[in-house]
């Protein structure tokens, strides 16, 4: 049987129990378009088809079974975090189904659309001025000080709290391992807090015996691909990007158990990231983020390096719909200067004044 042929069979066959037991054995797909172009065998991991919609539903239940195992919240408990994202609405989901109260800290810089969708879930929104990381009103910073003065919560800490790559090292990786019937030579994604890099790298290396390389990719702003072909040296972070969620100016407790036994790292411009959002679109049909699509040309990138027949995946973190107001706009990719980024034939889903 071919490696394409047994990747669609490892969807689960049996019912689960609730929100949580929904979360992870997502489809690995195999990208078509982009492997013939390449003579590689491109595969991207569903995340968007967790319930919650994204890969941070998997750090999510991590950060909070973890808590639960240790014994740091008990049931009627308050589950707290400092974020922007999708880690919040991955918190947001997973307190309701296990009964939790969830308290989201933000900065205040973040759309209305992303706070009005955080109060549907039930969690109390708090957006905060946005300061640096070392500034200690910072998002985070208040989040952890907020749990400690109340009885029963926690803090989740998303980006130094390694339950959150123990989440993806015991589900993700296993799955793209079993997926791909062990014979992996490449794994790359993009990394905010860490973890799914983290967690899937170390699995897929320790699996392999060190036949899977893992890369990480880096969006313009970030420092990690800097840090990584600099041999360890931090600079100081400037820029901005398009994507959200990834990108990050310090190694993570989470990025730290791996950023020294990477195979390299290399950073995505966000022209070829927004015309990737627009290329697959036309040719597999997937309706994905900016983030993953940067993921997808980092996976083309590292086939490219690894040479024909390669096998590579990656991960596709979320879907367009959070964020179609924008990637869509003409007027904003115009703000952008992003606009002459999208080829003639694909500025037809630019649908949005």
């Amino acid at each position: 049987m071919s490696l394409v042929s047994r990747v669609r069979g490892f969807a689960t066959n049996s019912s689960v129990q609730g929100f949580t037991g929904a979360i992870g054995n997502t489809p690995l797909i195999y990208l078509r378009g982009l492997s013939e172009k390449t003579g590689a065998h491109i595969f991207g991991k569903a995340e968007f088809q967790n319930p919650g919609g994204s890969v941070k539903d998997r750090a999510a239940l991590g950060v909070v079974a973890d808590a639960e195992e240790r014994g740091l919240i008990k049931p009627g408990g308050t589950v707290v975090e400092g974020t922007a994202g999708n880690t919040g609405i991955g918190l947001a989901h997973v307190c309701r189904a296990k009964g939790y109260n969830c308290v989201i800290y933000m900065p205040n810089t973040q759309s209305q659309e992303k706070i009005d969708l955080l109060q549907m879930l039930g969690a109390d929104v708090r957006p905060v001025p946005a300061v640096a990381y070392d500034h200690p009103e910072n998002y985070n910073h208040q989040a952890r000080d907020y749990a400690k003065e109340l009885p029963n919560a926690i803090w989740t800490d998303q980006f130094d709290n390694t339950a959150n790559a123990s989440a993806h090292y015991a589900s993700t990786g296993p799955e793209i391992w079993d997926q791909t019937g062990g014979d992996l030579d490449g794994f790359i994604c993009a990394t905010g807090t860490g973890g799914t890099l983290a967690g899937v790298g170390q699995y897929l290396q320790e699996r392999s015996r060190g036949k899977t390389q893992i890369w990480l990719a880096d969006p313009p702003g970030s420092v990690l691909n800097s840090y990584v072909n600099s041999g360890g040296k931090l600079i100081e972070r400037t820029g901005s990007s398009i994507t959200e969620g990834i990108g990050q100016g310090r190694i993570t407790n989470n990025l730290g158990t791996i950023v020294n036994k990477l195979s390299g790292a290399f950073t995505v411009p966000d022209e070829k990231s927004i015309r990737m959002v627009y290329d697959l679109l036309d040719t597999e049909g997937l309706y994905l983020g900016a983030s993953s699509a940067l993921n997808v040309v980092a996976a083309v990138e590292l086939a490219l390096k690894l040479g024909k027949g390669s096998k590579v995946a990656t991960v596709l973190c979320d879907g367009a719909y959070r964020y179609q107001s924008r990637l869509f706009s003409k007027a904003w990719l115009k703000t952008k200067g992003l606009q002459d980024s999208i080829p003639a034939h694909l500025k037809k889903y630019a649908v949005l004044d």
